[in-house]
């Protein structure tokens, strides 16, 4: 099976390339490192006996922001980390914030023998770390060869991977079989990949490091400054958080109805994709309101739509939030994008019934009482008009976000025992 993923992976990258390349060049920042996805990596220095080196991997933002205490403790332990990403945003971001903390950044490779073996020889690695639904064959395939065990973290298996995999068990020994241990985000995802074969020796449920987010307090200087440069006027702001396209228009169309009903009401949009600025704004200059982008600094007055088209800021504009919208959620979109930073800083939560990635999470705070789902643009006008006219609801569902966060903590601890115990081998 191996031998026909490393046949059909060349026609296959030629066939998705165009797709890709046009999405590296929308986003930019992918010009330096670029050879690194060719295995052209820095030839690490050698180990000392004493030394352990962990390769992690990391696709974008989300992942760099949950892997990063983890990074640290093993900083502090003396461990050298090399961490890779998939995305630029990702990339700029891991370079930012852990560059102090790790042996290098770089791009993870792509999936073919040739890549991957070279980067493999380069990173000389004791233990590879891959996040979330990281799961590519040869990476494994060059990790056994080496007798290096392999540490599947924060997994899990959404609907679409579990069904394809439940019809095509040659591709669960190739994807699955390679990891050492799986650390489940979930019950439901232990679950999946138990139902697939894996041996429950071979699984230990951890939690989702999402969930251990601890975020910095905005002072109330620190909050005005930020609503200033944004352009939000006073009052209550309902924030659209990583939004796909479609739900900016739907977000609008409730905040206008809102405002002629009497209530007043500021949008704060967040883009899942910072590089879809020029639709937004093409968009926005049809729409007759008043709005400001982020990237071009500070706003030179009040405006009814702030655009925060940056990377990295979602956690502190969060906190400027009355109410907030977890995007990718509404139809068409089907996925779903993390609630979790938002449950975490007390807010109340809306999100569309698209949050198949997020199911469990999804569940339990609707369960809570901690976030509302929508099914419709109108019931969003509907359901963010009587938060913002009732202040209680808003804090009930807020107080009970905050609650379900705090049950919740504890990934990263249990993560760094399994860790700390496959090093000490």
């Amino acid at each position: 099976m191996l031998w026909l993923y490393r046949l059909f992976f060349i026609p296959a990258l030629l066939v998705i390339a165009p797709r890709y390349l046009l999405r590296m060049w929308k986003r930019g920042g992918y010009r330096t490192g670029f050879l690194q996805r060719f295995g052209g990596h820095p030839v690490l220095p050698a180990k000392t006996p004493a030394t352990r080196r962990v390769w992690l991997q990391a696709v974008s933002v989300g992942e760099v922001l949950a892997i990063t205490p983890v990074v640290g403790a093993l900083h502090r332990a003396g461990v050298e980390v090399y961490l890779t990403t998939t995305t630029s945003t990702a990339h700029r971001l891991a370079r930012e914030r852990l560059g102090p903390l790790t042996v290098g950044i770089g791009y993870f490779p792509l999936d073919w023998w040739p890549f991957s073996s070279r980067t493999w020889r380069r990173l000389n690695p004791d233990l590879a770390i891959i996040t979330e639904g990281e799961r590519w064959p040869e990476h494994l395939r060059q990790a056994a060869q080496r007798g290096i065990p392999v540490l599947s973290i924060n997994a899990r298996l959404g609907d679409r991977s579990f069904a394809l995999l439940r019809r095509l068990p040659a591709a669960v020994r190739l994807v699955l079989e390679g990891v050492t241990r799986h650390l489940p985000a979930s019950a439901l995802d232990e679950s999946r990949l138990l139902a697939l074969g894996v041996p429950p020796q071979r699984v230990t449920t951890t939690g989702n490091l999402k969930l251990d987010v601890e975020i910095p307090p905005l002072t109330p200087a620190e909050r005005a400054q930020l609503r200033g440069e944004l352009g939000l006027p006073d009052g209550p702001v309902l924030l659209g958080s990583s939004t796909w396209p479609g739900e900016e228009a739907a977000l609008l169309a409730a905040v206008q109805q809102i405002r002629r009903a009497g209530t007043c009401c500021a949008l704060l949009l967040v883009p899942r994709h910072a590089e879809r600025r020029g639709e937004l704004e093409r968009w926005l200059a049809t729409t007759g309101e008043s709005f400001h982008f982020r990237s071009r600094g500070s706003a030179p007055g009040r405006v009814a739509i702030a655009v925060a088209d940056t990377t990295g800021e979602l956690r502190r504009l969060t906190q400027l939030a009355d109410i907030v919208f977890v995007g990718k959620s509404l139809a068409p979109h089907t996925e779903g994008q993390t609630p979790v930073e938002a449950a975490a800083l007390g807010k109340a939560i809306l999100f569309g019934s698209g949050m198949s990635n997020f199911r469990t999470i999804a569940r339990e705070l609707v369960g809570r009482g901690a976030a509302r789902q929508i099914d419709d643009p109108g019931a969003m006008s509907a359901t963010v008009r009587e938060l913002l006219e009732d202040a209680a609801a808003r804090a009930r569902l807020a107080a009970a976000a905050g609650a379900w966060h705090r049950g919740n903590a504890g990934a990263t601890a249990r993560t760094l025992d399994v860790i700390r115990e496959i090093l000490a081998r």
